[in-house]
């Protein structure tokens, strides 16, 4: 008989690779996540380049209405033409999928991001979360009720000089928050040479323009209506009161403890708009009060030094904007918080603070709930943008106060058969 102990003795030393057990920076295979990509322009193709960056996600599927993003994606991400896709709902039906990736128009986040929730894949969603009010909440409630994991693309909350901006005013170093002013980019920035007034034209072969109305309404097709340029056109966003008066929107909602509200008031002025196509308010300037008296201005400017969200106070004003973190007075950014100061979420990057979140079923720096506040700030300055009057606003019940016409605009209808319900 040959005892336990001889036969270990007498055999040679078993060697596992560290990799296989997820050691030496490496992922253990079932710790991987894998990875679908919807909307893969501009936006979608950086955010595909970050999470393959990312050694713990394997992306296994591309979709896009345009064939020939469709092809560059896949060449990009390394898969068979087989992986790639023109119809986001043949990818939620893969059963080999964890997360999904949404980098679609506004007008499209709530039908996909909804869909992926009921399908049981976590999501990173591009903000503004919804292109209306009532589709983010849509939004959040799928996300809560299918128990799914979602990061919005608001991602100066993963940004170190931001979280610090936002940590100083939570602390008092500018004494009582009294006001915060956003600055955002003036003049479209349009690309492809368009200028709105363009005449329709044939749809070509490569692009499913259908698919990509989706549940807006039928309008003749020009290129100049599609991709990146449709953010100045009004019906589907409001330019950059939500572009990038949402990154701005969410970092003062940050700063101000206010993450789980919004204002109560808006009112909006200087509106200008252009002839043609891109009638989406190219001018203006919106204010805000919340019920604590804290007010709040939007505007937009050519003089990239007032872009960012400046905090203003008792004993001071802070400007931070991705990089840039500014003060009245240099000292105030030299305070040291002290033990029991109020400490923020911190995130160092925020497409691995996503997949972070999806291995643990943790927390992510910009979720549903927050995200949607954020774009709703947005939508109620969109929305007073176009009926020129003040509004009132109910933060609980994410309506208008005794207000039809506004109420009305809390959602945009949708062409069959795209519905939420």
């Amino acid at each position: 008989m040959t005892t336990r102990r001889q036969f270990l003795r007498s055999t040679a030393p078993l060697i596992v690779a560290p990799s296989v057990l997820g050691r030496a920076g490496a992922v253990a295979p079932n710790s991987r996540v894998r990875l679908a990509c919807i909307g893969v322009g501009n936006q979608g193709t950086g955010n595909l380049k970050n999470f393959l960056a990312d050694e713990r996600v394997e992306v296994v599927a591309v979709c896009d209405v345009d064939a020939e993003r469709v092809a560059a994606a896949v060449k990009l991400a390394g898969l068979r033409a087989a992986d790639g896709y023109r119809d986001f709902r043949e990818v939620l039906a893969r059963d080999d999928i964890d997360a999904v990736m949404n980098a679609t128009p506004d007008h499209w986040h709530s039908n996909i991001a909804v869909a992926a929730a009921r399908a049981g894949k976590d999501l990173y969603s591009e903000k503004p979360l919804a292109g209306s009010i009532t589709e983010g909440r849509a939004i959040c409630q799928a996300v809560e009720k299918h128990g799914r994991v979602l990061q919005c693309g608001t991602w100066r909350r993963s940004g170190m000089k931001v979280r610090m901006a936002c940590e100083f005013v939570r602390n008092g170093v500018i004494g009582e928050l009294k006001e915060i002013e956003i600055g955002v980019v003036g003049k479209f920035k349009i690309r492809g040479g368009f200028t709105g007034l363009e005449k329709p034209e044939a749809v070509p072969d490569h692009f499913d323009y259908s698919m990509w109305l989706g549940p807006a309404a039928e309008r003749p097709y020009t290129p100049a209506r599609c991709h990146f340029n449709f953010r100045w056109i009004d019906e589907y966003a409001p330019g950059y009161i939500t572009d990038w008066g949402v990154h701005f929107v969410d970092v003062a909602q940050w700063g101000a403890g206010m993450d789980d509200t919004t204002p109560v008031e808006v009112q909006a002025s200087n509106i200008r708009r252009r002839e043609g196509l891109y009638d989406a308010p190219e001018d203006f300037h919106l204010e805000y009060r919340y019920a604590n008296g804290v007010k709040l201005r939007m505007f937009n400017s050519e003089d990239n030094s007032t872009w960012g969200t400046k905090f203003i106070g008792t004993d001071g004003w802070i400007l931070t904007e991705n990089e840039t973190l500014k003060a009245s007075d240099i000292n105030l950014l030299r305070t040291k918080l002290d033990d029991g100061a109020v400490r923020l979420f911190e995130s160092k990057h925020h497409h691995r603070n996503f997949i972070d979140a999806v291995l643990s079923r943790g927390q992510t720096a910009a979720p549903a709930p927050v995200a949607q506040r954020s774009a709703t700030v947005c939508h109620m300055g969109g929305i007073a943008a176009r009926l020129g009057r003040p509004l009132k606003f109910d933060p609980t019940a994410e309506r208008f106060d005794n207000d039809d016409e506004a109420n009305a605009m809390l959602i945009k209808p949708m062409r069959d058969p795209w519905k939420l319900a």
